[in-house]
């Protein structure tokens, strides 16, 4: 494999794929990392799957572009609707010595791995619950699991706004999860890497005995074994590693809100346009 640049790229709708990336940097902090969120865009979760796939492909051309051998695609959305078609259609075809991961099969292996949990709920965006993406991934692993799955559009609009605090968010958080409750869930699985910023609030309104596995630690662990596994993608920890920042929306927004959720600076960050 020829020589590529030392960097591993995070892309999401919008900030949510900052809740994956906080738990990696925590873990690895000494790689070289590139985030992109489309906030120009966000949310994806109300896109049809054809436009959804088209953002993600211009995402991937955007982070690749920029010296990437690796992407984690760490918006549930995007995993559910493309991460297939561009690893078996585009990939070969455009850049075949880099590659692209999700987010959803990791977390349907903790679920599944886990003999405790009989029935799991699932909220997400409409576009991940309606590709019954993690049904199908914990079906694989588990046939005996069952799954229950909820639509809960509302949320990532509200995080975005920086609304995760607000008394209204909990009043709508409350109304989601009651028919889940009712359905006598053992484990609930948080489909949008945005709602992780609303994880002490979901722990709290489903009960303290509800088993909710964190997204990004267990993302943060599944790509720590992945680079052990592929050396051949040259990526390895340096002395001073780079954090860079990209945005298609207001940067001032973005680090206002991200250094809040990364709970560090954001010193390198810019405004792009990924579209063609």
């Amino acid at each position: 494999m020829s020589k590529l640049a030392n960097k591993i790229g995070f892309f999401d709708s919008g900030l949510g794929g900052l809740t994956i990336l906080k738990d990696v940097l925590d873990r690895q902090p000494n790689y070289n990392y590139v985030y992109l969120g489309d906030n120009a865009r966000v949310p994806y979760g109300e896109k049809s799957p054809e436009t959804i796939y088209n953002y993600t492909r211009e995402a991937a051309d955007f982070l690749f572009a920029a010296g990437c051998n690796l992407i984690i695609i760490a918006c549930n959305t995007a995993s559910a609707q493309a991460l297939h078609r561009l690893q078996q259609e585009y990939l070969p075809q455009h850049y075949p010595e880099r590659r692209i991961l999700g987010v959803i099969r990791p977390l349907a292996e903790a679920i599944a791995n886990d003999k405790n949990i009989k029935t799991v709920g699932v909220i997400g965006t409409k576009a991940t619950i309606g590709s019954r993406a993690y049904e199908i991934e914990l079906h694989k692993l588990n046939p005996e699991l069952k799954v229950e799955q909820l639509a809960t559009p509302l949320l990532v609009p509200l995080i975005e706004e920086g609304w995760a605090d607000k008394p209204e968010t909990k009043m709508i958080l409350k109304k989601y999860l009651r028919p889940l409750k009712n359905k006598k869930i053992t484990a609930l699985i948080l489909g949008c890497t945005h709602y992780p910023f609303l994880y002490p609030l979901i722990k709290r309104l489903s009960g303290q005995r509800l088993i909710v596995p964190p997204p990004g630690a267990i993302v943060a662990a599944s790509l720590e074994n992945y680079l052990a596994r592929h050396p051949e993608l040259n990526l390895r920890p340096v002395e001073k590693p780079e954090y860079l920042y990209y945005t298609t929306d207001d940067p001032k927004l973005f680090r206002v809100l991200g250094e809040k959720f990364l709970k560090q600076a954001i010193t390198k960050l810019e405004k792009v346009k990924i579209t063609p």
